[in-house]
């Protein structure tokens, strides 16, 4: 496919865009919680403050791997090993959640671009799908063992 690694990088950076605006977003979040200086059902405003910037640091730490991994596949042009799609198919899945949750919250465009955003990775996923094994691979002791296929598959005759 000639699109992947394309798709890849703009992924990464749009992805570093990303958690640099959560980022953003998350701290002045924080700001207007600790100087608002108001209790929430008893919670302390600083404690609320101090846990949206961890929150903060925390999401946007793992929009940057994401956007790390997804460079370093673009980069080689190899696909991603085990643990970049779980954490590349975590970041679709949330996309997704926070998604739908963007059309009834914020609006159509947020949707659009959140949608925009997980397209990008499950094309990049899909792109650099590894390719399966075939069926005599996973028999026991591979196509030569007893039990497995006797010979070249059966053509069919001419009537």
């Amino acid at each position: 496919m000639a699109h992947r690694r394309p798709v890849a990088l703009t992924a990464a950076a749009v992805l570093a865009a990303e958690a640099a605006g959560a980022g953003w977003l998350h701290w002045v979040l924080g700001l207007m919680v600790d100087r608002q200086d108001m209790s929430l059902a008893g919670l302390d405003p600083r404690l609320m403050a101090v846990s949206t910037w961890i929150g903060g640091v925390v999401f946007g730490a793992c929009l940057l791997l994401c956007a790390c991994l997804l460079l370093r596949t673009g980069l080689a042009d190899r696909p991603p090993a085990r643990f970049a799609r779980a954490m590349l198919a975590g970041a679709a899945v949330v996309h997704g959640v926070v998604g739908a949750l963007a059309v009834g919250l914020v609006g159509w465009a947020a949707f659009a671009a959140v949608m925009l955003v997980l397209g990008l990775l499950v094309l990049t996923l899909v792109a650099y799908a590894p390719r399966g094994r075939t069926a005599e691979q996973d028999a026991p002791g591979g196509p030569d063992a007893p039990g497995g296929p006797a010979g070249p598959p059966l053509r069919p005759t001419a009537p």
